[in-house]
C-alpha cells in the first residue's frame, strides 16, 4: 500500500515528536516522600524511596533465602491493607540493568547509580522495586526500596521507562560487586522475579592516578642478561615519593623456588637497580616475579632461561684430546656421579625426617647456606599429601555445617591436603557405622582437626542418652582425642597430630577442656600457621620467610573456593549474631 508523500512526511514528523516527547519522560529518579503519601494516592508521590525510618517492619527472614538478610518486603506489609488483590499478581523481572559511576571526592571508595527497565509482563500490577548491592567474597550488603504511587496505572508501553536508584556510596575499590534488581510485589513462589549484574569498581590508579597508589605500582622495565654462569636482572625503581626502600624477587623452576630480598643503594642510582639471581641451574627455564616489598603489592612476572656457560669447551675439542685424558675424564665423571647419588639419597633422608618434625623442631635442621640465599622449598612429587580428618558438631545448624564443608574443600584444593569428612564418605559410614568409620580414619590419618563451636561445647555439658546418634559420636570422638592427648603427654610423645580450630563467630571458651593440650588455630587468620603445621615447614627463619600464595588472611578469598568459604562464614556469623540478640534485621 502506497502512502501520499505529504501524508508520509506528516507521519514521520508525528512519530519523531512522539519519540522526543516520550524520551523526556523515560527517566525516573527517586523522590523523597513518605509511605503514607503513597497509600493516599497523592499524584506528587509517583516514584518514592522508602527507608527504615518510614515504617518499622519486622519480617521473618527465611534461612534459605538467596538474598540473606536483605529480603524483599512482602506486598501485604505496605499495600495489602488497602488493596489485598494487588498482592496476588506476578510481575516479571526487570531488564537492561546498567551501572553508572558517579563523581565523589573519597580517594578510597567508589559511588555508583543503578538503572533498569521494567518488564512488560505483569507491568499493570507493578508496585515498586528493590535494589540490593553485595560485594563478592565479602560481607558488605546495601539495600534500597522504591515504591510507585498507588493510583499509578502502567501499560506495556511504559516498559521503555528507565528507573534509577539512589547512589550507592563507599564501595571498595578494585572489588567485584553484584547488583540485584527485583520487581514488587514478590510472588509466593520465588522464581524469575529478579535480575542480576556483576561489575568491578575502579582500581586505585584509575580513580586517583598511579602517583597516589603505592601498592598498585610495579616495575615496568625488566631486563635479564647472563654473564658466564651468573644471571643478572635490571629493573626500574619506584618513585622517591612512594617511600619504597626494599623489593623482593621469587623464581620457580626445576621443582625449586628461590626467594631473593633486594635493598637498592639509592645513593648510587635512584632510577634502576641490578641484582644477581642465585642458585639457578643451567638449561632450566624459570618463571620469576618481582615487586615492591609492601603489603598487597602488584607483581611483575618475567621469564628467565639459563643457558650453558660459553666458557665450556665444545665437544669437538674434547674428542681431539689423547685417549688417556678421555679415560681420566670418564673416571672423574663416574666418581662425581657416585658422590652426587649419595648426596641426593642423604638429603632425601634428612628431608623425610624433617617432614615428621614439628615446625619449631625442624628449625634446627636448616642448612646455613640457605640462610644467606633465602628460603627455598623443594617440591617432591613422590611424597603423598598429609591426610586430615575433620571432626565437628552439627548442633549449630546448617550454616556452621556449610562453613565446615567449604573449609574442607579449600584445604583439599589449595593446601595440598587429603581431607576426610563424614559428609563425603557416606558409603563407608554405611558399611562400618559412624563410630567405626571415625576410629579407622583417625588411626590412618596423619592429623585430626576438631572444629570447636558453641554447639559442641553445649552438647558436651548437657550430654544425655536422648541425644541424636551423630552428636553422641562427635562427643565420643572428642573424648577419645582427649584420652590420646593425655596418654601421649604422659609418655612424652609428640602431640602435633591433634589440632583444634575456631572460626570468628566462635570463642576460645568453646574449646572443650579435654582438648586443651592440642594446638589451637583461629580461622581464617591462622591459615599460614595451619599450612605450616600440616606440611612441617617453618614460615620464618633468620634472613628469610616462606610465602605461600592464596592462603593468607587477606588473600584466600581471591580464589573461588576461598570466596565461597568467606561467604559461608559471614552467613554463619549473621545467624549466630541474630540468635544471640534475638532480633530480626530490617531493610535499610
Amino acid at each position: 500500500m502506497m502512502w501520499p508523500p505529504t501524508l508520509t512526511l506528516d507521519l514521520l514528523l508525528l512519530v519523531s515528536l512522539l519519540i522526543h516527547t516520550h524520551g523526556d519522560q523515560t527517566s525516573y529518579r527517586p523522590q523523597s516522600c513518605t509511605l503514607e503519601c503513597i497509600r493516599r494516592g497523592d499524584p506528587n508521590c509517583e516514584y518514592c524511596r522508602i527507608t527504615a525510618d518510614d515504617e518499622q517492619v519486622s519480617t521473618i527472614v527465611p534461612f534459605s533465602s538467596p538474598f540473606g538478610s536483605c529480603v524483599p518486603w512482602p506486598c501485604h506489609s505496605f499495600l495489602g491493607q488497602e488493596s489485598p488483590d494487588v498482592c496476588q499478581h506476578y510481575v516479571h523481572a526487570p531488564h537492561n540493568i546498567n551501572i553508572e559511576f558517579e563523581h565523589n571526592e573519597e580517594p578510597t571508595y567508589d559511588t555508583v547509580t543503578v538503572s533498569w527497565n521494567p518488564s512488560q509482563y505483569g507491568i499493570a500490577f507493578l508496585r515498586g522495586f528493590q535494589v540490593m548491592l553485595q560485594v563478592l567474597g565479602g560481607s558488605q550488603v546495601l539495600c534500597q526500596l522504591f515504591l510507585l504511587g498507588s493510583n499509578l496505572s502502567l501499560t506495556p508501553a511504559d516498559a521503555q521507562k528507565v528507573y534509577y536508584s539512589d547512589p550507592f556510596t563507599r564501595l571498595f575499590l578494585d572489588s567485584e560487586y553484584v547488583v540485584t534488581v527485583m520487581a514488587l510485589p514478590v510472588p509466593e513462589k520465588w522464581n524469575q522475579f529478579y535480575q542480576k549484574k556483576q561489575f568491578f569498581t575502579h582500581t586505585c590508579p584509575e580513580k586517583n592516578g598511579l602517583e597516589k597508589c603505592k601498592n598498585d605500582w610495579h616495575p615496568t622495565y625488566v631486563e635479564v642478561h647472563q654473564e658466564k654462569r651468573d644471571v643478572y636482572v635490571t629493573f626500574n625503581l619506584a618513585p622517591e615519593n612512594f617511600g619504597v626502600h626494599q623489593y623482593f624477587s621469587s623464581c620457580f623452576g626445576g621443582g625449586r623456588r628461590n626467594y631473593t630480598s633486594i635493598k637498592p643503594d639509592l645513593l648510587l642510582n635512584k632510577t634502576h637497580h641490578t641484582y644477581r639471581l642465585p642458585n639457578l641451574q643451567a638449561g632450566t627455564n624459570y618463571s620469576c616475579e618481582i615487586a615492591a616489598d609492601v603489603v598487597d603489592a602488584v607483581r611483575k612476572t618475567f621469564l628467565v632461561v639459563v643457558n650453558h656457560s660459553s666458557e665450556e669447551p665444545p665437544a669437538s675439542q674434547l674428542t681431539d684430546r689423547p685417549s688417556l685424558m678421555v679415560l681420566l675424564s670418564v673416571g672423574v665423571l663416574l666418581a662425581a656421579t657416585a658422590v652426587l647419588a649419595f648426596t641426593i639419597f642423604y638429603k632425601k633422608r634428612i628431608k623425610k625426617k624433617e617432614a615428621k618434625l614439628r615446625p619449631e623442631i625442624a628449625e634446627q635442621y636448616y642448612n646455613k647456606k640457605t640462610e644467606s640465599e633465602g628460603q627455598c622449598v623443594l617440591l617432591d612429587k613422590s611424597m603423598r599429601p598429609p591426610r586430615l580428618l575433620i571432626c565437628y558438631s552439627s548442633n549449630d545448624g546448617p550454616a556452621h555445617v556449610r562453613v565446615v564443608l567449604q573449609l574442607a574443600a579449600f584445604l583439599q584444593r589449595h593446601m595440598a591436603t587429603q581431607v576426610h569428612l563424614d559428609l563425603w564418605e557416606a558409603l563407608g559410614i554405611m558399611e562400618e557405622g559412624l563410630m567405626g568409620w571415625h576410629c579407622r580414619i583417625m588411626k590412618e590419618c596423619d592429623f585430626v582437626l576438631v572444629i570447636c563451636s558453641r554447639g559442641l561445647l553445649q552438647n558436651q555439658i548437657n550430654q544425655s542418652e536422648d541425644e541424636e546418634p551423630l552428636e553422641n559420636t562427635t562427643l565420643a570422638v572428642v573424648s577419645m582425642i582427649g584420652e590420646q592427648l593425655c596418654y601421649a603427654k604422659a609418655l612424652g610423645h609428640d602431640l602435633s597430630k591433634y589440632m583444634v580450630a575456631i572460626f570468628e563467630y566462635s570463642q576460645e571458651s568453646d574449646i572443650p577442656a579435654a582438648l586443651s593440650l592440642a594446638s589451637r588455630y583461629t580461622l581464617t587468620k591462622d591459615f599460614p600457621l595451619l599450612f605450616s603445621h600440616l606440611h612441617g615447614l617453618a614460615l620464618q627463619k633468620p634472613g628469610a620467610y616462606l610465602q605461600v600464595e592464596n592462603i593468607s588472611e587477606r588473600g584466600y578469598y581471591k580464589l573461588p573456593t576461598g570466596a565461597t568459604l568467606q561467604l559461608a562464614i559471614q552467613e554463619a556469623k549473621a545467624q549466630f549474631s541474630e540468635e544471640e540478640h534475638g532480633g530480626n534485621p530490617i531493610i535499610s
